[in-house]
């Protein structure tokens, strides 16, 4: 409470909160949601907006104000230099970055400006849909699997406005590929032109529905289908309406287009479009390559986070820094797979529904366990989350990715405010009827939204369902649908499990047995060749221990916890608004290392010890959720202090733990200091656990706080190394708060080189 400024920015909550804590009621009786989008402007799809109109500076000698954050898009297209100065009262321009950004722009329409009519209307005209389709998200892409014959699957989804849509007939997906035609490398830029230019999403080469994208030729990124050669292959595939949102704006569709796709010797560029509209692509690995992929979770900010402040100059939002590196990185050597780690998106606006607000403000944790579930409530939750699936999949740096880089998602948490460790509450409030509905609506959007599948139109024959990963565990004690597992191929010697944990979870487990059995029933079906397999299971499962901290805050005696549950000190936030125990204390149940789950977690990590042993393969980890980057490692217990650890390569319990995690928070430094304690948990086991010291250094050259946990953005890049055969993950951590630049902390999995 010491902190400078603690005083205004609760004042400024408790004035947010009263805004929303009031809602009033329209003319027509229904309240006005929080959040609630409309149709995208045709044809920017995709999440892209069109440009904000063009509007000259005026120069003079003194030194140009700075542009402020939410500075508009610019164009992303590639131009002539521009002279040093130009006739008139603006000779002298300012050397910024924002004022060479317009001059690019004025030169790239005075290049238009020397072509006949016809050069100026092809080089503007950008491909429209036929029929038309009012889209209110999307596209959106998603990996499942590669088959035993070499086909690539996944599909595409759209959500369009019903009332501005066409749908007669109905809406179709064409994709193309040229198996002769590899992906050309990108040009390499000089360092010093790196670091001047400035790093936003205008940077990025330019999306095809940009005015002025092909004002340059000969752009890779952005070739048509017309460019491809005589063996170029191409399919149409009709939608299939997977469901229907009814809100007080009307009715959407959702649309689902199957895509299959014969991979060729060499990597390949897939370019498709709907109704024959906007061209975007992506790429799919050669026949008998590893796939390079991205991985990332916590994906938002929580609730008291203000999202500008990790937003930088000429960044529209505090999202984009990071997904723009992401992007650049994707551009130079493209990745053909983003997997998302848990919280994709953050739900914590659902508590600010007006239709909510009398739940909300129950302070009694029995009333609030027994609060009717009223119909306005259930409305208002699906409008919430459609909306803000929308807005957010649709929106920046994000969207970009989401259409051109297929998603492989796992649900890590049903994040809303102060519900983010679903499944970890006593039974009685999971089980009330406010909360079920929470949690089964954010599953049923989840598995929509990011996986494209809803069981009503599905079901859960694994043997006919169109997703071929897919692993159908047991029904959810909270919400009413079964675990939803996949299994899917990263290349010959790579597979990946994304393993459920949060549909079957408990206070005191996290994956049933029946989950566990027809999980390991496909586990030991995997093909020979396999040398890797990466289980994402959202949480980390090798992490520093805070049982002290489990064991103070369930204590009735801890005088935090009384002075909360009485409302004095202030310290009412100590204690969460709806059974009153520790605020932390659902964080911390959530983690595999959590006392309740420390008997499954041992069982699940001998497991898969016997897995590695019997397939000769080696298994990572990856995970995220705990707001930070970090490394842990098991590995086989040496039990004379004067013997040496065995070599990664030839220690067959050796098995990383990467951890990547995005934004910091306030329990870092609780966990810095925990990271160096080796623990004996699976010491009957004979397996060490501890975490590895990767952080060197600080991202911007200094010395690091803490060499084991680093509290900033990040996102993780993956590649298969030849010919070693390791395993790289390449954790990208943000320089310097909005800024858009990463320093690459990189630690290697080696593959089996045991010999018993």
């Amino acid at each position: 409470m010491d902190n400078a400024g603690w005083h205004a920015i609760h004042r400024a909550r408790k004035e947010d909160e009263a805004r929303w804590s009031m809602p009033q009621r329209g003319p027509d009786g229904r309240f006005h949601p929080v959040e609630e989008v409309g149709p995208l402007p045709e044809p920017f799809v995709g999440g892209f907006q069109p440009p904000s109109p063009y509007t000259p500076h005026t120069f003079n000698s003194a030194l140009p104000t700075p542009p402020p954050k939410d500075d508009r898009y610019k164009p992303s297209w590639p131009v002539p230099s521009a002279p040093s100065t130009v006739s008139g009262q603006n000779s002298a321009l300012p050397s910024t970055e924002d004022s060479s950004q317009n001059t690019q722009y004025l030169y790239a329409t005075q290049q238009l400006a020397g072509m006949t009519a016809v050069e100026r209307s092809k080089n503007l005209r950008v491909a429209r849909m036929d029929p038309i389709l009012q889209f209110m998200c999307g596209p959106l892409l998603r990996y499942d699997t590669v088959d035993a014959n070499g086909v690539w699957h996944g599909a595409a989804l759209v959500v369009t406005a019903d009332a501005g849509s066409i749908y007669e007939p109905h809406p179709i997906l064409t994709y193309a590929w040229d198996p002769d035609r590899p992906p050309k490398p990108a040009p390499v830029q000089s360092q010093t032109h790196s670091r001047s230019r400035s790093r936003s999403l205008h940077q990025l080469a330019p999306h095809p529905a940009d005015p002025l994208s092909n004002v340059q030729p000969g752009d890779n990124m952005y070739d048509n289908m017309n460019s491809m050669g005589p063996n170029a292959m191409s399919q149409t595939v009709p939608a299939q309406q997977i469901w229907v949102y009814c809100g007080s704006g009307g009715t959407f569709t959702f649309w689902r287009f199957m895509i299959h796709v014969p991979l060729g010797p060499n990597e390949m560029r897939v370019l498709y479009s709907v109704n024959n509209g906007i061209e975007l692509g992506f790429f799919v690995p050669g026949r008998n390559q590893n796939m390079r992929w991205a991985a990332y979770s916590c994906n938002g900010f929580s609730a008291g986070v203000n999202p500008d402040d990790f937003r930088g100059p000429g960044f529209q939002s505090g999202y984009d820094p990071v997904w723009v590196d992401l992007l650049e990185k994707h551009e130079a050597q493209a990745y053909h797979v983003l997997v998302g780690g848990g919280d994709q998106l953050y739900c914590d606006a659902l508590v600010r529904e007006p239709e909510m607000q009398e739940w909300v403000s129950t302070k009694a944790p029995d009333k609030k366990k027994n609060y009717p579930l009223t119909e306005e409530m259930r409305f208002a939750i699906d409008r919430f989350y459609f909306n803000h699936y929308c807005q957010a999949f649709r929106s920046g740096a994000f969207a970009r990715a989401n259409s051109s880089i297929p998603m492989l998602n796992m649900l890590g948490m049903i994040t809303w405010q102060k519900i983010d460790g679903f499944g970890s509450y006593p039974d009685d409030l999971m089980s009330s009827s406010v909360f079920k509905e929470i949690g089964s609506r954010g599953y049923f959007f989840f598995l929509l939204f990011q996986c494209f599948i809803n069981l009503e139109t599905d079901g859960v024959d694994i043997a006919r369902h169109p997703f071929r990963s897919l692993i159908i565990g047991g029904r959810g004690p909270f919400i009413p649908f079964p675990s939803h597992s996949f299994l899917t191929y990263l290349g010959p010697q790579v597979y990946m499990l994304l393993l459920d944990c949060r549909a079957e979870r408990k206070k005191n487990q996290v994956c049933s047995d029946e989950e566990y059995k027809v999980v390991f029933d496909c586990l030991s079906r995997l093909p020979p060749g396999v040398e890797h397999l990466v289980v994402q299971i959202g949480i980390p499962i090798a992490y520093p221990r805070m049982v002290f901290l489990e064991t103070a805050l369930e204590s009735k005696l801890n005088p935090l916890v009384a002075l909360g549950r009485a409302g004095s000190m202030g310290l009412s936030g100590f204690v969460n608004k709806f059974n009153a125990d520790a605020e932390l204390l659902d964080d911390l149940n959530d983690h595999w290392t959590a006392k309740s789950h420390k008997r499954e977690r041992n069982w699940f990590i001998e497991q898969l010890q016997h897995l590695a042993k019997t397939k000769r393969l080696r298994v990572t980890f990856l995970s995220g959720d705990v707001h930070c980057a970090a490394v842990g490692v098991l590995k086989t217990y040496v039990k004379g202090k004067k013997e040496q650890d065995i070599p990664p390569a030839q220690d067959r319990r050796y098995m990383l733990n990467v951890v990547t995690s995005k934004p910091p928070n306030g329990v870092l430094t609780m966990v810095g200091t925990l990271a160096t304690k080796t623990h004996r948990t699976l010491h009957h086991l004979d397996t060490d656990e501890t975490m590895l010291p990767i952080f060197t250094h600080d991202p911007n050259g200094g010395s690091p706080k803490n060499k084991y946990i680093m509290g900033r953005r990040n996102w993780c890049s993956v590649d298969w190394l030849h010919p070693s055969g390791d395993l790289r993950f390449d954790i990208r951590v943000e320089k310097s708060k909005g800024q858009g630049q990463t320093e690459g902390y990189a630690v290697t999995s080696p593959p089996p080189r045991w010999t018993n």
